[in-house]
Protein backbone atom coordinates (compact mmCIF):
# COMPACT_ATOMS: atom_id res chain seq x y z
CA UNK A 1 0.00 0.00 0.00
CA UNK A 2 0.92 3.21 -1.14
CA UNK A 3 2.12 5.56 1.48
CA UNK A 4 2.53 9.00 -0.59
CA UNK A 5 0.77 9.74 -3.55
CA UNK A 6 0.52 12.20 -6.86
CA UNK A 7 0.13 12.97 -10.09
CA UNK A 8 3.18 12.70 -11.77
CA UNK A 9 5.79 10.76 -9.98
CA UNK A 10 9.59 12.26 -11.53
CA UNK A 11 12.95 10.50 -11.02
CA UNK A 12 15.53 12.84 -10.80
CA UNK A 13 16.49 16.68 -10.03
CA UNK A 14 18.00 18.19 -12.75
CA UNK A 15 17.12 20.41 -15.38
CA UNK A 16 14.61 17.84 -17.04
CA UNK A 17 13.01 16.76 -13.92
CA UNK A 18 13.14 20.64 -12.42
CA UNK A 19 11.51 22.23 -15.34
CA UNK A 20 8.93 19.47 -15.72
CA UNK A 21 7.79 19.97 -12.14
CA UNK A 22 7.38 23.53 -12.63
CA UNK A 23 5.85 23.92 -15.38
CA UNK A 24 3.28 21.31 -14.18
CA UNK A 25 3.00 23.19 -10.67
CA UNK A 26 2.07 26.14 -13.06
CA UNK A 27 -0.75 24.10 -14.30
CA UNK A 28 -2.43 23.08 -11.39
CA UNK A 29 -0.36 19.59 -11.39
CA UNK A 30 0.88 17.98 -8.38
CA UNK A 31 4.07 15.95 -8.85
CA UNK A 32 6.97 14.83 -6.52
CA UNK A 33 10.85 14.74 -7.70
CA UNK A 34 13.19 11.97 -6.57
CA UNK A 35 16.87 12.71 -6.62
CA UNK A 36 19.67 9.95 -5.62
CA UNK A 37 21.88 12.86 -5.05
CA UNK A 38 22.71 15.42 -2.13
CA UNK A 39 20.95 18.81 -3.13
CA UNK A 40 24.73 20.51 -2.64
CA UNK A 41 25.82 18.03 -5.20
CA UNK A 42 22.83 19.17 -8.01
CA UNK A 43 23.71 22.76 -7.36
CA UNK A 44 27.49 22.75 -7.82
CA UNK A 45 28.46 19.85 -10.46
CA UNK A 46 29.18 21.69 -13.46
CA UNK A 47 27.44 21.15 -16.82
CA UNK A 48 26.21 22.98 -19.91
CA UNK A 49 26.62 26.00 -19.80
CA UNK A 50 24.78 27.52 -23.10
CA UNK A 51 20.70 28.23 -23.10
CA UNK A 52 19.10 28.51 -26.36
CA UNK A 53 16.92 31.61 -26.73
CA UNK A 54 13.55 29.29 -26.11
CA UNK A 55 15.01 28.01 -22.83
CA UNK A 56 15.95 31.14 -21.72
CA UNK A 57 12.39 32.80 -22.82
CA UNK A 58 11.07 29.67 -21.12
CA UNK A 59 12.44 30.20 -17.75
CA UNK A 60 11.88 33.65 -17.75
CA UNK A 61 8.46 33.52 -18.89
CA UNK A 62 7.73 31.04 -16.21
CA UNK A 63 8.84 33.13 -13.25
CA UNK A 64 12.29 31.38 -12.48
CA UNK A 65 14.82 34.24 -14.42
CA UNK A 66 15.41 36.98 -12.33
CA UNK A 67 18.82 35.55 -11.52
CA UNK A 68 19.74 34.73 -15.23
CA UNK A 69 18.50 37.88 -16.42
CA UNK A 70 21.19 39.57 -14.61
CA UNK A 71 24.44 37.69 -13.91
CA UNK A 72 24.17 35.52 -18.03
CA UNK A 73 26.01 36.31 -20.46
CA UNK A 74 24.06 37.27 -24.19
CA UNK A 75 25.89 36.51 -26.62
CA UNK A 76 25.03 37.05 -29.88
CA UNK A 77 27.29 35.32 -32.07
CA UNK A 78 29.75 32.62 -31.79
CA UNK A 79 33.45 32.14 -33.78
CA UNK A 80 34.72 29.52 -35.55
CA UNK A 81 38.15 29.36 -35.98
CA UNK A 82 39.95 27.16 -38.87
CA UNK A 83 44.12 27.44 -39.26
CA UNK A 84 44.07 30.48 -37.26
CA UNK A 85 41.57 32.74 -38.97
CA UNK A 86 38.03 33.43 -37.31
CA UNK A 87 35.29 33.64 -38.61
CA UNK A 88 31.94 34.74 -36.67
CA UNK A 89 28.73 33.39 -37.15
CA UNK A 90 26.43 36.22 -36.28
CA UNK A 91 23.17 34.53 -34.70
CA UNK A 92 20.95 38.52 -34.82
CA UNK A 93 21.52 38.86 -38.31
CA UNK A 94 21.37 35.38 -39.53
CA UNK A 95 18.89 33.71 -37.20
CA UNK A 96 16.38 37.08 -36.88
CA UNK A 97 17.58 38.06 -33.72
CA UNK A 98 18.14 35.49 -31.82
CA UNK A 99 20.82 34.83 -29.20
CA UNK A 100 22.28 32.12 -26.62
CA UNK A 101 22.59 32.85 -23.06
CA UNK A 102 25.92 31.71 -21.20
CA UNK A 103 24.53 30.59 -17.85
CA UNK A 104 25.39 27.61 -15.59
CA UNK A 105 22.88 24.02 -15.40
CA UNK A 106 23.87 24.14 -11.98
CA UNK A 107 22.80 28.03 -11.71
CA UNK A 108 19.98 26.96 -13.86
CA UNK A 109 18.94 24.00 -11.36
CA UNK A 110 19.76 26.27 -8.22
CA UNK A 111 16.81 28.88 -9.22
CA UNK A 112 14.75 25.77 -10.00
CA UNK A 113 14.63 24.35 -6.50
CA UNK A 114 14.29 27.73 -4.61
CA UNK A 115 10.91 27.88 -6.83
CA UNK A 116 9.46 24.44 -6.29
CA UNK A 117 10.58 24.50 -2.34
CA UNK A 118 9.26 27.95 -2.08
CA UNK A 119 5.89 26.76 -3.88
CA UNK A 120 5.43 24.11 -1.47
CA UNK A 121 6.48 21.33 -4.00
CA UNK A 122 8.43 18.12 -3.06
CA UNK A 123 11.76 17.72 -3.83
CA UNK A 124 13.38 14.94 -1.96
CA UNK A 125 17.26 14.16 -2.35
CA UNK A 126 19.67 11.25 -1.12
CA UNK A 127 16.74 8.69 -2.43
CA UNK A 128 18.03 5.50 -2.77
CA UNK A 129 16.59 2.16 -4.46
CA UNK A 130 14.28 3.77 -6.74
CA UNK A 131 11.80 1.48 -8.41
CA UNK A 132 8.73 2.28 -10.94
CA UNK A 133 6.53 -0.50 -11.15
CA UNK A 134 3.37 -1.20 -13.06
CA UNK A 135 4.19 1.46 -15.68
CA UNK A 136 1.49 -0.01 -18.12
CA UNK A 137 -0.66 -0.12 -15.47
CA UNK A 138 -3.76 2.94 -14.66
CA UNK A 139 -1.91 3.37 -11.13
CA UNK A 140 2.26 3.23 -11.44
CA UNK A 141 4.37 3.42 -8.47
CA UNK A 142 7.58 4.30 -7.90
CA UNK A 143 9.73 2.36 -4.48
CA UNK A 144 12.42 4.08 -2.96
CA UNK A 145 14.40 4.92 0.51
CA UNK A 146 14.73 7.99 2.35
CA UNK A 147 15.82 8.58 5.72
CA UNK A 148 15.91 4.93 6.36
CA UNK A 149 12.43 4.41 5.56
CA UNK A 150 11.08 2.45 2.59
CA UNK A 151 8.84 4.28 1.15
CA UNK A 152 5.90 3.76 -2.33
CA UNK A 153 4.49 6.33 -4.15
CA UNK A 154 1.43 6.58 -6.15
CA UNK A 155 0.80 8.58 -9.26
CA UNK A 156 -0.81 8.42 -12.51
CA UNK A 157 2.06 8.83 -14.56
CA UNK A 158 6.06 8.56 -14.28
CA UNK A 159 8.49 10.93 -15.47
CA UNK A 160 12.18 9.43 -16.03
CA UNK A 161 14.53 12.17 -16.01
CA UNK A 162 17.15 10.51 -14.33
CA UNK A 163 19.93 10.37 -16.40
CA UNK A 164 22.01 8.10 -19.14
CA UNK A 165 22.66 5.50 -16.25
CA UNK A 166 19.30 5.91 -14.37
CA UNK A 167 16.55 3.34 -13.70
CA UNK A 168 13.61 4.22 -15.67
CA UNK A 169 14.85 3.50 -19.16
CA UNK A 170 15.93 -0.31 -17.71
CA UNK A 171 11.67 -0.65 -17.13
CA UNK A 172 11.04 -0.74 -21.30
CA UNK A 173 10.96 -4.28 -22.30
CA UNK A 174 13.98 -5.22 -24.67
CA UNK A 175 12.06 -6.09 -27.19
CA UNK A 176 9.97 -2.41 -27.07
CA UNK A 177 13.57 -0.64 -27.07
CA UNK A 178 15.42 0.22 -29.82
CA UNK A 179 18.61 2.02 -29.16
CA UNK A 180 20.67 3.69 -31.44
CA UNK A 181 24.34 5.20 -31.01
CA UNK A 182 27.81 6.18 -31.79
CA UNK A 183 30.85 6.42 -29.81
CA UNK A 184 33.60 9.13 -31.21
CA UNK A 185 37.04 8.60 -31.00
CA UNK A 186 37.67 11.47 -29.37
CA UNK A 187 37.21 12.91 -25.62
CA UNK A 188 37.96 16.43 -24.27
CA UNK A 189 40.03 17.86 -21.05
CA UNK A 190 38.11 20.21 -19.86
CA UNK A 191 39.25 22.88 -17.41
CA UNK A 192 37.78 25.45 -14.96
CA UNK A 193 40.54 27.97 -14.32
CA UNK A 194 40.51 31.16 -11.73
CA UNK A 195 40.79 33.49 -14.76
CA UNK A 196 38.60 36.25 -16.66
CA UNK A 197 38.04 35.18 -20.19
CA UNK A 198 40.25 36.40 -23.05
CA UNK A 199 37.05 36.51 -25.42
CA UNK A 200 33.79 37.67 -25.12
CA UNK A 201 31.59 35.25 -27.22
CA UNK A 202 32.70 31.20 -27.68
CA UNK A 203 35.61 30.53 -29.77
CA UNK A 204 35.30 27.17 -31.29
CA UNK A 205 39.04 26.47 -32.86
CA UNK A 206 40.53 23.24 -35.74
CA UNK A 207 43.62 22.56 -35.51
CA UNK A 208 46.32 20.20 -36.94
CA UNK A 209 46.74 18.93 -33.40
CA UNK A 210 43.06 18.46 -32.35
CA UNK A 211 39.65 21.32 -31.68
CA UNK A 212 39.92 23.47 -28.54
CA UNK A 213 36.92 25.57 -27.00
CA UNK A 214 36.89 28.52 -25.16
CA UNK A 215 33.46 28.92 -23.15
CA UNK A 216 32.69 31.40 -20.60
CA UNK A 217 31.54 30.78 -16.81
CA UNK A 218 31.60 34.13 -14.88
CA UNK A 219 33.57 37.30 -16.04
CA UNK A 220 36.08 35.87 -13.25
CA UNK A 221 36.38 32.31 -14.74
CA UNK A 222 36.73 30.38 -17.75
CA UNK A 223 36.10 26.91 -18.70
CA UNK A 224 38.71 26.07 -22.08
CA UNK A 225 38.71 22.36 -23.73
CA UNK A 226 41.07 20.72 -25.92
CA UNK A 227 40.61 17.46 -27.93
CA UNK A 228 42.11 14.39 -26.55
CA UNK A 229 42.64 10.77 -27.11
CA UNK A 230 39.01 9.44 -24.48
CA UNK A 231 41.35 7.13 -22.69
CA UNK A 232 44.10 9.18 -22.23
CA UNK A 233 44.84 9.62 -18.16
CA UNK A 234 43.96 13.03 -16.93
CA UNK A 235 47.72 12.36 -14.93
CA UNK A 236 49.37 13.17 -18.66
CA UNK A 237 48.31 16.59 -18.23
CA UNK A 238 49.94 18.72 -16.03
CA UNK A 239 48.85 22.26 -16.19
CA UNK A 240 51.55 23.58 -18.25
CA UNK A 241 50.89 21.20 -21.08
CA UNK A 242 47.44 21.87 -20.95
CA UNK A 243 48.27 26.02 -21.28
CA UNK A 244 50.20 25.19 -24.07
CA UNK A 245 47.85 23.48 -25.92
CA UNK A 246 45.70 26.21 -25.52
CA UNK A 247 48.01 28.32 -26.37
CA UNK A 248 48.68 26.46 -29.99
CA UNK A 249 45.36 25.95 -30.86
CA UNK A 250 43.94 28.81 -30.06
CA UNK A 251 46.12 30.78 -31.51
CA UNK A 252 45.19 33.97 -33.65
CA UNK A 253 46.80 37.03 -34.61
CA UNK A 254 46.07 40.18 -32.95
CA UNK A 255 44.50 37.66 -29.79
CA UNK A 256 45.76 36.95 -26.39
CA UNK A 257 44.64 34.16 -24.31
CA UNK A 258 45.36 34.98 -20.70
CA UNK A 259 46.09 32.16 -18.52
CA UNK A 260 45.33 31.13 -14.62
CA UNK A 261 45.27 28.55 -11.84
CA UNK A 262 43.65 25.50 -13.16
CA UNK A 263 40.76 24.41 -10.43
CA UNK A 264 39.59 21.34 -11.77
CA UNK A 265 39.88 19.19 -14.69
CA UNK A 266 38.71 16.14 -16.17
CA UNK A 267 38.47 13.78 -19.52
CA UNK A 268 35.28 13.06 -21.13
CA UNK A 269 34.41 10.31 -23.66
CA UNK A 270 32.31 11.81 -26.48
CA UNK A 271 29.28 9.71 -27.95
CA UNK A 272 25.51 10.64 -29.04
CA UNK A 273 22.80 8.08 -28.26
CA UNK A 274 19.46 7.77 -28.70
CA UNK A 275 16.29 5.51 -27.41
CA UNK A 276 12.88 4.58 -29.16
CA UNK A 277 10.61 5.09 -28.17
CA UNK A 278 10.46 7.87 -25.39
CA UNK A 279 7.29 5.95 -23.33
CA UNK A 280 5.96 2.67 -22.62
CA UNK A 281 2.50 3.01 -20.69
CA UNK A 282 2.39 5.93 -18.26
CA UNK A 283 6.31 5.79 -18.57
CA UNK A 284 7.60 9.31 -20.13
CA UNK A 285 11.85 9.71 -20.59
CA UNK A 286 13.04 12.91 -20.69
CA UNK A 287 16.81 14.55 -21.13
CA UNK A 288 19.64 12.01 -20.72
CA UNK A 289 17.54 9.24 -19.66
CA UNK A 290 16.48 9.54 -23.64
CA UNK A 291 19.14 10.39 -25.45
CA UNK A 292 22.79 11.89 -25.24
CA UNK A 293 24.62 14.51 -27.64
CA UNK A 294 28.11 15.53 -27.85
CA UNK A 295 29.01 18.96 -26.15
CA UNK A 296 30.18 20.37 -29.71
CA UNK A 297 26.70 21.84 -30.19
CA UNK A 298 25.94 22.92 -26.72
CA UNK A 299 22.28 21.01 -27.19
CA UNK A 300 22.39 18.51 -23.88
CA UNK A 301 20.43 20.91 -21.70
CA UNK A 302 18.64 22.87 -23.56
CA UNK A 303 17.28 19.45 -25.32
CA UNK A 304 15.82 18.02 -21.68
CA UNK A 305 14.05 21.20 -21.72
CA UNK A 306 12.53 20.98 -24.86
CA UNK A 307 11.27 17.09 -24.10
CA UNK A 308 10.22 18.43 -20.92
CA UNK A 309 8.42 21.51 -22.18
CA UNK A 310 5.92 18.67 -24.95
CA UNK A 311 5.60 16.39 -22.00
CA UNK A 312 3.98 19.06 -19.62
CA UNK A 313 1.78 19.74 -22.32
CA UNK A 314 0.83 16.64 -22.95
CA UNK A 315 -0.03 16.49 -19.12
CA UNK A 316 -2.22 19.11 -18.91
CA UNK A 317 -4.34 17.95 -21.70
CA UNK A 318 -4.56 14.58 -19.96
CA UNK A 319 -5.33 15.83 -16.58
CA UNK A 320 -7.30 18.42 -17.92
CA UNK A 321 -8.92 16.95 -20.54
CA UNK A 322 -8.61 13.57 -20.14
CA UNK A 323 -7.16 13.30 -23.91
CA UNK A 324 -4.26 11.38 -24.19
CA UNK A 325 -3.81 12.18 -27.97
CA UNK A 326 -0.38 14.60 -26.83
CA UNK A 327 0.72 11.70 -24.47
CA UNK A 328 0.40 8.71 -27.02
CA UNK A 329 2.46 11.04 -29.43
CA UNK A 330 5.14 12.65 -26.85
CA UNK A 331 8.13 9.92 -27.91
CA UNK A 332 7.05 11.19 -32.21
CA UNK A 333 6.64 14.68 -31.35
CA UNK A 334 9.89 15.23 -29.30
CA UNK A 335 12.06 12.57 -31.51
CA UNK A 336 11.62 14.88 -34.41
CA UNK A 337 13.73 17.29 -32.74
CA UNK A 338 16.19 14.70 -31.11
CA UNK A 339 17.56 13.54 -34.50
CA UNK A 340 17.51 16.67 -36.00
CA UNK A 341 19.88 18.18 -32.97
CA UNK A 342 21.78 14.90 -33.39
CA UNK A 343 22.43 15.85 -36.66
CA UNK A 344 23.64 19.31 -35.79
CA UNK A 345 25.85 17.91 -33.17
CA UNK A 346 27.34 15.54 -35.15
CA UNK A 347 28.43 17.97 -38.12
CA UNK A 348 29.47 20.50 -35.28
CA UNK A 349 31.89 17.63 -34.19
CA UNK A 350 33.14 16.09 -37.28
CA UNK A 351 33.88 20.37 -39.16
CA UNK A 352 35.53 21.04 -35.58
CA UNK A 353 37.81 17.76 -34.83
CA UNK A 354 41.10 16.01 -36.19
CA UNK A 355 39.46 13.04 -37.56
CA UNK A 356 41.76 9.86 -36.58
CA UNK A 357 42.83 7.52 -38.85
CA UNK A 358 44.32 10.19 -41.28
CA UNK A 359 42.13 9.29 -43.88
CA UNK A 360 43.53 11.26 -46.89
CA UNK A 361 39.41 11.37 -48.51
CA UNK A 362 38.06 12.19 -44.81
CA UNK A 363 39.82 15.12 -44.05
CA UNK A 364 39.88 16.69 -47.48
CA UNK A 365 36.01 16.26 -47.41
CA UNK A 366 36.43 18.07 -44.02
CA UNK A 367 38.77 21.09 -44.73
CA UNK A 368 36.22 21.73 -48.36
CA UNK A 369 33.38 22.02 -45.08
CA UNK A 370 35.29 24.04 -43.49
CA UNK A 371 35.92 26.28 -46.47
CA UNK A 372 31.78 26.72 -46.97
CA UNK A 373 31.52 28.35 -43.97
CA UNK A 374 34.10 30.48 -44.31
CA UNK A 375 32.63 31.11 -47.31
CA UNK A 376 28.39 30.83 -47.64
CA UNK A 377 26.21 33.00 -45.78
CA UNK A 378 23.70 30.09 -46.50
CA UNK A 379 25.85 27.55 -44.52
CA UNK A 380 26.52 29.77 -41.52
CA UNK A 381 22.98 30.63 -41.18
CA UNK A 382 22.26 26.95 -41.26
CA UNK A 383 24.38 26.72 -38.30
CA UNK A 384 23.26 29.85 -36.34
CA UNK A 385 19.55 28.97 -36.74
CA UNK A 386 20.52 25.68 -35.75
CA UNK A 387 22.90 26.94 -32.82
CA UNK A 388 19.97 29.33 -31.21
CA UNK A 389 17.63 26.49 -30.91
CA UNK A 390 14.84 25.17 -33.82
CA UNK A 391 11.21 25.93 -32.35
CA UNK A 392 9.72 23.27 -29.90
CA UNK A 393 7.40 20.96 -31.40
Amino acid sequence: MADMETQVGIVGAGPAGLVLSHLLHLEGIDSVVLEQRSRDYVESRVRAGVLEQGSTDLLVSTGVGERLLAEGAVHEGVNLQFDGERHRIDFTELADGRTITVYGQQEVVKDLIEARLAAGGTVLFEVDDVEPHDVTGSRPTITFRHDGTDRELACAAIAGCDGFHGVCRGVIPEHVLREFEREYPFGWLGILAAVAPSTHELIYAFHERGFALHSLRSPEISRLYVQVDPSDDIANWPDERIWEELQLRLASPGWTLDEGPIMEKGITAMRSYVCEPMQHGNLFLAGDAAHIVPPTGAKGMNLAIADVIVLARALASWFTHSTRDELDRYSQTCLGRVWRVQDFSNTMTELMHVLPGGDPFATRVQRAKQRYVASSVAMRRTIAENYVGLPIG
